[in-house]
């Protein structure tokens, strides 16, 4: 009989074991209830019983906390790996090294607006406002091609000097600029207002896509001339400054 081997007796307990990476765990598991997981992940580690754990027990993050270490990272190489590939297109297309990154500095002049938007609508930067990063990076480089372009095909072809090709192109490329922005701005304004299917998802999004359009339109049109005059003057020193190291 059992109880010739065995003291019986009733108590309680775990009805199953759960293991994470072979150890013995134990899930905790909260309704966000509209709070950003990011804030959530702070207040929790920031109890006192959670900075003063026992010997042998540590915490790990799984489920949306994991998934949203992951996106971070992978965030930074689409983002990384975006930037590069345009950087190489652009050279391909202007022969030059130098120009492109006049063009690139137009993706630094969006992101303040983005943030700030987001920032204003207290909207959290979760991954649909990455993903409008990404969308608003295509847009924010276009303006900047119309402009540079313009520029060195002005000095080129009208032979103008750079000043005045400058000039001209804000004249002539302010208008497709402003049209482009309007128009992606309209698009995405129903959903910023939180109109159609899950606004709470996708309205992160369009926030950012406006909010940087908005500051890389009017941005452009000032700052990228600017860093044009610089680059070109950097350029052209290099010039000189290799043709008399040929020459010695």
């Amino acid at each position: 009989m059992l109880a010739n081997v065995a003291t019986v007796t009733v108590v309680d307990g775990i009805d199953q074991i759960k293991r994470y990476d072979r150890r013995r765990t134990v899930d905790i598991e909260i309704e966000l209830n509209g709070i950003p997981l990011g804030d959530v992940d702070e207040s929790v580690y920031n109890l006192p019983s959670m900075k003063q754990l026992p010997p042998g027990i540590y915490t790990t993050q799984v489920g949306d906390a994991e998934l949203m270490v992951e996106l971070m990272s992978g965030f930074a190489v689409a983002m990384g790996t975006g930037v590069l590939c345009i950087f190489v297109v652009l050279v391909l297309l202007f022969k030059d090294f130098m120009q492109p990154v006049t063009i690139l500095a137009a993706l630094v002049l969006s992101v303040p607006g983005a943030i700030l938007s987001l920032f204003l609508a207290q909207k959290a930067f979760s991954m649909p406002a990455m993903l409008g990063l990404i969308m608003l990076m295509g847009v924010a480089t276009k303006n900047s091609i119309l402009l540079v372009e313009y520029a060195i095909k002005a000095r080129a072809e009208m032979g103008m000097a750079r000043f005045e090709a400058l000039v001209d192109a804000g004249k002539k490329r302010a208008r497709p600029i402003v049209m482009t922005t309007f128009a992606m701005g309209g698009g995405m304004l129903p959903i910023a207002l939180g109109l159609g299917v899950d606004p709470s998802f996708r309205s992160p999004m369009a926030i950012a896509v406006i909010g940087g359009l908005i500051t890389s339109t009017f941005l452009s049109l000032i700052v990228i001339p600017v860093i044009f005059t610089y680059v070109d003057d950097l350029r052209l020193w290099g010039i000189r400054f290799f043709a008399r190291l040929r020459h010695r």
